[in-house]
């Protein structure tokens, strides 16, 4: 019976800074659906357990569904998932910076461990190989696409990994990971958000799956309400209704009291039967609010009229202002940040709307 954390050092519910940095942190694997669903955030891949967790597992919500079965070291946790924060961070850059990627990238453990607010002692170094193991032996079905992609057989969210080299301690000097054609496949169509840095800080894993669903859901939006029961399953939470409500009443006592929950708040609305109850994330403003049904128009500013004429050459047929409307509610939808050369971002997107669905 494995057991979700709920350990917390009462005077601070962050752990300490070790690396203090400045630098933001680009999220992780997301759905290539026009609304903007993230699949790693929308549905619960990791275990929130601090010990092996060997439960298969399946969760369907809509049309979407997933099944995770774990290796004989159990389920990939939610801080396995650092790794893939880490490595996708840095394709994302290189992508933004016009390099050339591939599915293998290859890291020092110590920069990895840095970034990610980790330990670098030997114990660090351990816990890393044992996350890489995780990661490469947990085997995910789904039929959830990414980049437009939907993959159906068994594939672990990294292929594989090799230590190319490491010092006669044990401490991995260098790491070898190919990622797998799911993941790769999103980073490819740029379906990534922004984490806050201060999501590695989090010590509980139930508080890093509520801000992962806050940042996913409620985005720029002034708040976003969940039902506790849907909330509960989207978490991927084991514990009884009951328990996880006092999980979460927990974080939101220690958020009152420290305001350590990057980005977003939450509360609890006690409802008539234990069913009913309703959680409410609200955005703190550091990631800016939007309202209305142009919202995105407050963030994103006119375009270039010429670029309507390059969005017509990629997408031809298709009705450029239409395409336009359904662009900016995409990004509305996501919460992604605003792209820095929108005119650009445009008329790519017109590029991959004209591939997927052929002449208007």
């Amino acid at each position: 019976m494995t057991r979700e954390s709920t350990d917390a050092n009462p005077r601070s519910p962050l752990l300490p800074d070790r690396y203090p940095t400045p630098d933001l942190f680009i999220c992780d694997i997301v759905d290539a659906a026009p609304k903007g669903d993230m699949a790693s955030m929308e549905h619960p891949l990791f275990s929130l357990s601090t010990k092996p967790d060997t439960r298969m597992r399946r969760y369907e919500h809509n049309d979407s569904w997933i099944e995770i079965r774990p290796s004989s070291e159990g389920l990939a946790t939610v801080h396995d998932r650092d790794i893939l924060i880490y490595c996708i961070s840095q394709i994302m850059a290189a992508i933004n910076a016009g390099q050339k990627v591939s599915q293998t990238m290859r890291f020092k453990g110590v920069d990895l461990l840095k970034s990610t607010n980790r330990m670098t002692t030997g114990r660090g170094y351990d816990l890393l190989r044992v996350a890489l193991e995780r990661l490469a032996g947990t085997r995910i079905t789904t039929n959830i696409m990414t980049g437009d992609k939907e993959i159906t057989r068994g594939f672990g969210l990294i292929d594989s990994f090799e230590i190319v080299r490491e010092t006669r301690d044990g401490r991995m000097q260098e790491v070898e990971v190919k990622l797998s054609d799911w993941v790769f496949n999103a980073i490819e169509s740029r379906e990534v958000l922004t984490l806050h840095r201060n999501y590695f800080r989090l010590r509980r894993p139930i508080e890093r799956r509520l801000y992962e669903l806050a940042r996913k859901h409620c985005g720029r939006k002034p708040e976003w309400r969940i039902s506790l029961d849907l909330l509960r399953r989207k978490v991927g939470s084991g514990s009884t209704l009951k328990e996880f409500k006092r999980l979460v009443n927990k974080v939101i006592d220690d958020d009152r009291r420290d305001n350590h929950m990057p980005d977003y708040t939450l509360r609890l609305e006690d409802r008539a039967g234990p069913n009913d109850d309703i959680v409410v994330f609200e955005n703190r403003g550091s990631i800016p609010a939007v309202t209305g049904t142009r919202s995105s128009d407050a963030v994103i500013p006119p375009l270039d009229p010429d670029t309507y004429h390059d969005a017509r050459l990629e997408a031809p047929g298709w009705d450029v202002y239409e395409l336009e409307r359904q662009w900016r509610s995409w990004l509305e939808m996501s919460g992604a940040e605003p792209p820095r050369k929108p005119d650009a971002a445009f008329v790519g997107f017109c590029r991959k709307w004209f591939a997927r669905k052929g002449r208007g």
